[in-house]
C-alpha cells in the first residue's frame, strides 16, 4: 500500500510540474493526490508497520501493535494537526495577498514609477534589481515581480530589451524573497514552522542573497544588450488616486509589522497578518468613502470600484487557485511524512551522501545534499522541496542547516525560469521562451546561486 500511496504521489507531481504541456493546472493534482494519498492510508492502516509523530519527530513506538480503532483516531489526529499547520501558511498568505491588492486598488505602485529617472540602460537595470530585492522581501517575490515587470512595460518598448530586464528582475526578486520570513513561500515555511526566526535569517542569508542579485546584475551591466540609452522617453503618470502613496506605505509597513508582533507576542504569525490587514482595511474603507479619493485620471476605476468596498474587491482579486495548491501539496507530502517514508528517505541521505559540513543534531547534512535541493527547485516545485525537509531533517530553531535550505531552495529556482513563481509568472507576462531563458539567463543565475553559497558557506560560523 505503501508504494501505491508513493506511485499516487509520482504521478501527481509529474503532472504538477508538466503543467504547462498537459494543459491542466497545477491545483488539480495537487488535490486529487492528497485526497487520493489519504484514502489509501485510512483503507490501508492496519498493513502500515510504522507511524511517524512530526511533534517528536520520531516513529511511534509499538504503532503496529495498536488496534484498528487506535490506528484510526491517530491517522485523525495526524490529519487534524497537518491540516492546522497548513491552515497557519494559508492564513497568513490570504491576508498579505489581500493587503497587496488594497494597495493596488489605490494604485499604490504606481509611487515606484517615480524612482525611475534615467534613460540609461544600465542605471534602470540597477534601478529594477534593488527595487525587486527590495520590494520582493515585503511584498513577496512574486507580486514584486508582477508589479516591476507591469512597470518595465510602460518605460521599456522593445520586447527584445524587455525580457532581458525581466530576467535580472527574476533573479533579483528570488534572492531578496530568500532573506526575509515574508518574501517568499518556502521561507514563510520555514519562519511560521519554528525552524527559522526572523534576526538570524537576516544574518545568516542578507549577505548571500544580496550577492546572488549583484553578482549577475553586475554581469550583465557589460553585455551589449545594456549599454547605451532607451530610445524612449519615460512615461510618468499621475496616480488614480490622492491616497496612492499613502496606502503604499501603510500596507508595506502592516506588512512588515508582522515580524515584530511575533517577536514581541510570540503568537503565530497569521495573528499579526490579521491585525495588519485589520488596520490597513479601516483605512482603506476610510479613503474609499472621500468623494475626492479619485483624481479625474481615474474617474473611470473609481465608478468600477464603487460598487465593491476595498476590501471586498481586493478579496475577489486574491489568487484563490495558489491557495489551493499549497493546501494539496502540502497535505500530500504531510501523508508521505505521516507513513515515515520521508523519515527514512533522509536516513538514507545522511548515510550515503558524502559529509560535507553542515552540523545539525549530533549528526551531519551534506551540504552537497542541500545545493542538489536548490538544483532540484529549479527544475521542480520548490514548495514540496521545503514541505519534505520539514519533514526529513530534525535540526533546532535557526541551525544553520535551515538557513541554507532556506537560501537553496528560495534562489535555485531562479536557474530555470519555470523554477520559480516569479519565473512563471513572468514568462506569462512577457511570453518569455523557455530556451531563450536557459540559453542567456540561466547562467547568470547560476553565477549568483554559487556566488551566494560560498558566501554562506564561508560567514555562517560567525552566527
Amino acid at each position: 500500500m505503501e508504494a501505491a500511496i508513493i506511485l499516487v504521489f509520482v504521478i501527481g507531481y509529474l503532472a504538477i510540474t508538466l503543467e504547462h504541456s498537459i494543459k491542466i493546472d497545477k491545483l488539480i493534482p495537487a488535490l486529487v493526490m492528497m485526497a487520493i494519498c489519504w484514502a489509501l492510508i485510512a483503507l490501508g492502516i492496519d498493513a502500515f508497520p510504522n507511524w511517524f509523530d512530526s511533534g517528536e519527530h520520531a516513529l511511534v513506538d509499538g504503532f503496529g501493535l495498536l488496534g484498528h480503532d487506535d490506528k484510526m483516531h491517530l491517522m485523525e489526529e495526524t490529519l487534524l494537526h497537518h491540516l492546522g499547520k497548513t491552515s497557519e501558511i494559508l492564513v497568513f498568505l490570504l491576508g498579505a495577498m489581500t493587503i497587496v491588492e488594497i494597495i493596488d486598488y489605490f494604485d499604490g505602485f504606481s509611487t515606484i514609477k517615480g524612482f525611475i529617472k534615467t534613460k540609461k540602460k544600465s542605471k534602470i537595470l540597477w534601478i529594477f534589481a534593488i527595487l525587486a530585492f527590495i520590494l520582493s522581501a515585503i511584498i513577496d517575490n512574486l507580486t514584486a515581480t508582477i508589479v516591476l515587470i507591469s512597470i518595465l512595460q510602460k518605460i521599456v518598448k522593445d520586447r527584445n530589451i524587455r525580457i532581458w530586464y525581466a530576467g535580472l528582475i527574476i533573479i533579483a526578486a528570488n534572492a531578496g524573497g530568500a532573506w526575509s520570513p515574508i518574501g517568499d513561500v518556502t521561507t514563510t515555511m520555514l519562519w511560521i514552522g519554528n525552524k527559522v526566526s526572523t534576526g538570524h535569517l537576516f544574518g545568516y542569508l542578507f549577505l548571500p542573497s544580496l550577492i546572488c542579485m549583484v553578482v549577475p546584475t553586475l554581469i550583465a551591466t557589460f553585455l551589449p544588450v545594456f549599454k547605451g540609452e532607451l530610445d524612449v522617453e519615460v512615461v510618468e503618470e499621475k496616480p488614480k488616486s490622492k491616497f496612492s502613496a499613502t496606502m503604499l506605505y501603510l500596507g508595506l509597513g502592516a506588512i512588515v509589522f508582522v515580524p515584530i508582533f511575533k517577536v514581541v507576542t510570540h503568537l503565530p504569525p497569521y495573528v499579526g497578518m490579521m491585525l495588519s490587514l485589520g488596520v490597513v482595511a479601516t483605512f482603506a474603507e476610510i479613503y474609499s468613502s472621500s468623494k475626492f479619493s479619485m483624481t479625474e485620471h481615474g474617474a473611470e476605476e473609481s465608478d468600477a470600484h464603487a460598487l465593491h468596498s476595498p476590501v471586498h474587491y481586493s478579496l475577489s482579486k486574491i489568487e484563490l487557485p495558489s491557495i489551493l495548491f499549497f493546501l494539496g501539496i502540502l497535505m500530500a507530502v504531510a501523508a508521505l511524512e505521516s507513513l515515515g517514508t520521508l523519515y527514512g528517505f533522509a536516513l538514507t541521505l545522511k548515510e550515503g551522501v558524502p559529509m560535507i559540513g553542515t552540523e545539525m543534531v549530533g549528526t551531519k547534512v551534506s551540504d552537497l545534499v542541500v545545493l542538489l535541493l536548490g538544483v532540484g527547485s529549479a527544475v521542480i516545485d520548490n514548495v514540496p522541496l521545503v514541505a519534505a525537509s520539514l519533514g526529513m531533517f530534525s535540526a533546532a530553531l535557526d541551525d544553520q542547516l535551515w538557513h541554507f535550505i532556506a537560501y537553496s531552495a528560495g534562489t535555485g529556482g531562479s536557474m530555470l525560469i519555470i523554477g520559480s513563481a516569479a519565473g512563471v509568472v513572468a514568462m506569462g507576462m512577457e511570453k518569455i521562451d523557455f530556451f531563450w531563458y536557459l540559453k542567456k539567463i540561466s547562467i547568470l543565475a547560476l553565477a549568483g546561486f554559487i556566488a551566494g553559497a560560498l558566501v554562506f558557506l564561508f560567514t555562517r560560523t560567525l552566527f
